[in-house]
C-alpha cells in the first residue's frame, strides 16, 4: 500500500523561532532541520512528506489579510500533489487563519491540519514535537475532510476554535462545539461530527484590510468613539460589535444606538457578536436587543469572533452585497455556527 503525501507549510510562527537577546525570533531554514528532527524520531508509520517554507516568514501577531491569500495560493498550487496538509503557524491568530482557510477551500476531499507550538521546537522541553507528529497522522487520515486545529491533544474544528490561554500547552478550545477528536494512547475521532467529503472550489481573492472593523462595548461607553471609528474608516464595509449576554447593548445610549443605525444606513453590515466565551446571540430575548433588530443589526448565532471577521472579508472579498451578507452570515458554509 502506497503512503500517503503530506506537505507541511511552515508559513512562521514559535514551533520554528530561537532565543535572541530580544526574545523569540523566527528561524529560518527550519524546513532542513525539521526534516534532520523526523527522520530522528525513526518512525515507519508516518506519511511521507515534504516541508515548504515561506520566504517571508509571519510572526502571527503580525498577520494581515494578504498573509491568508499567500496561503491560500500556497494550498491551491500544490492541492493535486499532496494527499494532505500540515500548515505551521503561530498561535496568536492561527485561529483566524484557520477559519479562513476552511471558507476559502470549501468543501473539502483531504485534511488540512493547522498547528504550532507554545514552546519551540529548538528548546529541549517542548510541545511542538507532539503537535507536528499528531498533525502528520491527521494530514494523512481518509476520514477528515475539513480544516482542523490539532493542538495540546485537541483536535478542533478550525472555524469553532478560539485560543483560550496564553501559557498553557492546550491553548486552544472550541467553546460552542464538542472537539471533533482527542490524543492519548490512541487518537479517538468524532466522525459523527465530521464535514462530508466534496469536490474543491478553492477560491482564493484579495482582501481589503480595512474592510472589516471591531468595536468591542464596555460600561459608559462614549458614542463618539464608535462615531471617530467609523468616520476614519472610509472603507469600511462591515462592523462587528461585542456586546453583552445574549447580545445585548446599553439601548439608554440613544446617541450611540443612532450612530449603529447611521452605520447601517450608510451601508455597512453591522453584526452583533456577545463578548460571552460561549453561548449564542439570541437577539430580542431582552428589549434591550430588539432594539438591534429594530434599526437592522445582524444577530451572529453562535460565530467565533474569528470566524465571524474571516467570514465577512470572505463574503466581501467574493463580491456578495450588504443585502446578500445579511442573509448570509449566520448560516453555516462549513461548519462554522448552528445557525439562525
Amino acid at each position: 500500500m502506497m503512503k500517503k503525501r503530506v506537505l507541511i507549510l511552515y508559513t512562521g510562527g514559535t514551533i520554528g523561532m530561537v532565543p535572541s537577546d530580544q526574545g523569540y525570533v523566527p528561524m529560518t531554514g527550519l524546513a532542513d532541520r525539521l526534516v534532520s528532527r523526523l527522520q530522528g524520531f525513526g518512525l515507519d508509520d508516518l506519511p511521507e512528506y515534504e516541508v515548504l517554507e515561506f520566504g517571508q516568514l509571519i510572526d502571527s501577531s503580525n498577520l494581515v489579510p494578504a498573509d491568508w491569500t499567500r496561503i491560500g495560493n500556497c494550498l491551491r498550487d500544490h492541492w493535486h500533489q499532496y494527499d494532505g496538509f500540515v500548515i505551521l503557524h503561530g498561535t496568536d491568530t492561527m485561529a483566524y487563519t484557520a477559519s479562513m482557510l476552511s471558507y476559502m477551500v470549501q468543501p473539502l476531499d483531504k485534511p488540512v491540519i493547522v498547528t504550532g507550538s507554545q514552546i519551540p521546537l529548538a528548546e529541549l522541553r517542548n510541545d511542538a514535537d507532539t503537535n507536528l507528529l499528531t498533525s502528520l497522522q491527521l494530514a494523512a487520515r481518509d476520514d477528515i475532510h475539513e480544516v482542523c486545529i490539532c493542538f495540546g491533544n485537541r483536535i478542533l474544528r478550525g472555524n469553532r476554535s478560539v485560543k483560550v490561554n496564553s501559557m498553557d500547552l492546550a491553548a486552544f478550545d472550541s467553546p460552542n462545539m464538542p472537539w471533533l477528536g482527542t490524543v492519548g494512547i490512541n487518537i479517538d475521532i468524532r466522525t459523527d461530527l465530521l464535514q462530508p467529503a466534496g469536490i474543491p472550489d478553492i477560491q482564493v481573492p484579495e482582501f481589503d484590510a480595512d474592510a472589516v472593523l471591531v468595536f468591542t462595548l464596555y460600561p459608559g461607553v462614549n458614542h463618539r468613539v464608535l462615531k471617530a471609528m467609523l468616520d476614519n474608516s472610509p472603507n469600511a464595509r462591515a462592523l462587528i460589535i461585542r456586546s453583552y449576554g445574549v447580545g445585548n447593548p446599553p439601548d439608554a445610549n440613544q446617541a450611540l444606538m443612532h450612530e449603529l443605525e447611521q452605520a447601517g444606513l450608510r451601508g455597512l453590515v453591522v453584526v452583533n457578536l456577545t463578548q460571552c466565551q460561549s453561548g449564542p446571540v439570541v437577539q430580542g430575548a431582552y428589549a434591550t436587543g430588539a432594539t438591534l433588530n429594530r434599526i437592522g443589526v445582524v444577530g451572529g448565532s453562535d460565530l467565533t469572533l474569528e470566524a465571524t471577521f474571516t467570514k465577512l472579508h470572505w463574503l466581501l472579498a467574493r463580491g456578495f452585497d450588504a443585502a446578500a451578507i445579511r442573509a448570509t452570515l449566520a448560516q453555516p458554509l462549513c461548519g462554522e455556527c448552528q445557525g439562525s
